[in-house]
């Protein structure tokens, strides 16, 4: 298993080559009304350069900002020198040109991002990796140009976790943000909640139930071992960390009715946050730490709620539908996410904390357990609209639903990385 998790965590090893221009242009305000850039994804030169390619403007064509030109239009040939003519003529805006050298083991690629406008180069980066992680460093390539063009932190090199079901016991699962490395950590129980990063990307967070007994677990990628954290009578399951990670909210059953609580992992303290009529499950921290939103029946049917993390100025979020759960912040805390019942369907909502704004996102099947990219731009589910549930992913304004694990695989409850 410590191999296994030594394996996942390393990324590819990115030499800077030569710097970004100091004085490149933002092409695409990410903030502003939509807008779109034409690039070209060249095929690079040499071994693996279809695959680098290929994945590049996967990745960049999914944010939505990026229209990727057909490689069946291309003029100019890998091998030939960039001309700014052979593609202002396709309506190309950007074009990236590369090739992909192997020693050994090792991959080496060099690739240059051109403003076909005035001919300059935005980007020029050799990047190295073990032959085995090519995705990985082809993602890296992505994040790069990403924010070259926008001038923010692309999503391309972060990880979902995930649990999936089979022969009566429940597995801990880990993958790329896009579906693929897909990998089992070896965690296994008859029962598996939906798994919480830490603020660094080092740990989960999750609740499962052994021997019949419920008890939250850390699991530690740099140490390759799983920690018991806090176990207690009655069910306990686990919600987001802190800022800092020092400290998690959970709901617990542990003095009757379920509860917010907080505990902390240095002093090992509990303590608890509500005292309601009725159930309080599913707490999620704020960004900023300030806030929990959680989920309780004390109005007679399960609603969002927020506090503060001591209990006080409790909020109903929602009001539109007889069923809403599992709660979800957005990164920047403008936003929430949920699970809501309706005709008959669990489907993905979207709210501001104040209750305005709110927006169905799906359609199709039942969709649950929202989680959002660290940059808030997409949002994993689980859906069970191809008959069985399975990891999809969206845009956070639900364009582009796509499924990301195998069909055959039965998984829920997607938790993406916070960096």
């Amino acid at each position: 298993m410590r191999s296994t998790f030594l394996l996942i965590s390393i990324l590819a090893a990115i030499v800077c080559f030569s710097a970004p221009r100091a004085d490149a242009r933002v092409y695409i305000e990410v903030n502003s009304p939509r807008q779109q850039v034409i690039i070209a994804v060249s095929e690079l030169e040499g071994i693996h350069g279809k695959e680098v390619a290929d994945v590049i403007s996967d990745d960049l064509d999914y944010t939505g900002f990026f229209v990727p030109i057909e490689r069946a239009a291309f003029i100019e040939k890998p091998e030939q020198d960039f001309r700014a003519d052979n593609w202002s003529v396709l309506g190309a805006e950007l074009v990236v040109k590369g090739s992909v050298r192997k020693s050994g083991d090792t991959v080496s690629v060099v690739i240059t991002l051109y403003d076909v406008f005035d001919g300059h180069k935005l980007l020029k980066k050799l990047y190295r990796a073990d032959e085995n992680l090519l995705r990985p460093l082809a993602h890296s390539i992505s994040n790069d140009i990403y924010k070259a063009v926008t001038g923010e932190e692309g999503v391309f090199k972060t990880k979902i976790a995930f649990v999936t079901k089979g022969k009566g016991e429940h597995q801990l699962h880990l993958m790329d943000w896009d579906g693929h490395r897909e990998k089992a950590l070896g965690i296994k129980s008859s029962l598996i909640m939906t798994p919480h990063w830490s603020e660094n990307g080092r740990k989960l967070l999750y609740s499962s139930e052994r021997h019949r007994k419920w008890s939250i677990y850390l699991l530690d990628f740099d140490e390759g071992i799983e920690h018991p954290v806090f176990t207690k009578e009655g069910t306990s399951i686990a919600g987001s960390f802190f800022p800092g990670d020092r400290e998690f909210v959970l709901s617990s059953s542990v003095n009757g009715n379920p509860d917010i609580y907080t505990y902390d992992l240095k002093k090992k303290k509990l303590r608890r946050v509500t005292s309601l009529n009725g159930i309080a499950v599913s707490p999620t921290v704020s960004p900023d730490g300030n806030h929990i939103a959680f989920v309780s029946n004390r109005g007679g049917t399960p609603q969002i709620y927020t506090t503060d993390k001591i209990g006080y100025n409790m909020t109903r979020i929602t009001y539109s539908g007889n069923y809403n759960t599992s709660p979800a912040w957005s990164p920047n805390g403008d936003r929430l996410a949920y699970s809501g019942r309706f005709e008959g369907k669990n489907q993905i909502f979207i709210i501001k904390p104040d209750g305005s704004d709110l927006q169905m996102l799906t359609d199709k099947g039942n969709n649950e357990d929202p989680s959002f990219s660290p940059d808030g731009r997409f949002i994993a589910f689980t859906s069970d609209r191809d008959g069985n549930k399975g990891i999809y992913i969206m845009r956070a304004n639900g364009e582009a639903q796509k499924r990301i694990t195998p069909w055959a695989m039965d998984a829920f409850g997607p938790g993406w990385s916070r960096e």
